[in-house]
């Protein structure tokens, strides 16, 4: 996947250019993993404090209030029953937590879903500063804000250093100012445009592991702009571009098998293993899984053994250990 060019506004309009990482902005859009996200998100929100009192809890009831016969009505034991005004609750609500247990890959690939959605759609912007001085300025960080068109709700991702901006933005109803690191699918799916400064940009792509590659308009532009005169003169510069990628492919291609793990002879890496070869291994759990498996067809085999001894002499484990 290629890294995907976005523009960072100045004061003065465009100010230059930087690649967003496709695998953080350029994901396809998975609506089931962000509803599962933002629900538990919801849910772990929630305080869980609600209580109620059955009728061994609440005060009062020691004495029956009317003989058990004789007097034609029901029979009844306590006036803290369920059926009496002030008495205890069946069933009521008790204490407990609603908290949902999200994987943390899964809870990543939600934020990255979402905002590749908000850049898909032209909604999430890039600006290189909200304030400029010593002082907070809200209306300076409101003409800022305005390169990015009409919103009703924004949510604007600073930098925790970035104190000015902080402080312009507190007092701003419709406008949500959160940090980078706490950046989250929720917010990113309830406000309707994402604005990060280069600070906050930075590092959230630092965070993921990436660096970001800046580049000015001009150079940009004078680069669209320049178109070859003779498609003589092309052919060398297509040839040479050809040469580059193939240089680049074969040393990627160097750089996998220098970091794929020889498991020895009795291993096979790909995905047609020969006859024989018919257990999978995975890299990530260090699990084997043999063909009576419960997780034998839904396992994405990274490497094959042609037995369950050469794939514990690897350092490999049953998956069904312990559940036979």
């Amino acid at each position: 996947m290629t890294d995907i060019s976005i523009n960072i506004h100045g004061a003065e309009g465009v100010k230059s250019a930087t690649k967003l990482p496709a695998s953080l902005f350029g994901q396809a859009v998975n609506l089931p993993l962000i509803h599962q996200v933002v629900v538990a998100q919801q849910a772990a929100a929630r305080q869980g404090t609600h209580s109620t009192k059955t009728r061994g809890e609440v005060r009062g009831g020691g004495i029956k209030p009317w003989r058990q016969k004789g007097t034609g009505r029901a029979r009844q034991g306590s006036r803290r029953a369920p059926q009496w005004a002030g008495g205890g609750t069946v069933f009521g609500p008790q204490p407990r937590s609603y908290a949902q247990r999200t994987p943390k890959k899964m809870i990543a690939a939600a934020l990255a879903s979402a905002l590749s959605e908000r850049l898909a759609d032209q909604q999430l912007f890039v600006i290189d500063a909200l304030v400029f001085g010593d002082l907070p300025s809200t209306s300076k960080a409101l003409k800022a804000l305005s390169v990015i068109g009409e919103y009703k709700t924004a949510l604007v991702v600073l930098d925790r250093d970035e104190d000015l901006a902080w402080l312009s933005l507190r007092n701003v109803p419709y406008i949500h100012a959160i940090a980078v690191d706490q950046l989250n699918t929720y917010d990113v799916v309830v406000n309707q445009k994402v604005v990060f400064t280069k600070a906050a940009l930075d590092q959230f792509v630092a965070r993921q592991g990436f660096d970001l590659t800046e580049e000015s308009v001009e150079s940009v532009s004078s680069a669209k702009a320049e178109k070859p005169a003779k498609t003589a003169k092309a052919a060398p510069a297509k040839a040479a571009s050809a040469k580059a990628s193939a240089t680049s492919t074969e040393a990627a291609q160097a750089t996998s098998a220098v970091e794929s793990v020889d498991y020895g002879p009795d291993s096979y890496r790909g995905s047609k293993p020969p006859a024989g070869f018919d257990i999978k291994g995975n890299e990530d759990s260090m699990l084997y899984h043999t063909p009576e498996s419960t997780w034998y067809k839904q396992t994405i085999a990274e490497v094959w053994f042609n037995s369950a001894e050469a794939a514990e002499a690897a350092g490999f484990t049953d998956a069904m250990k312990g559940k036979k």
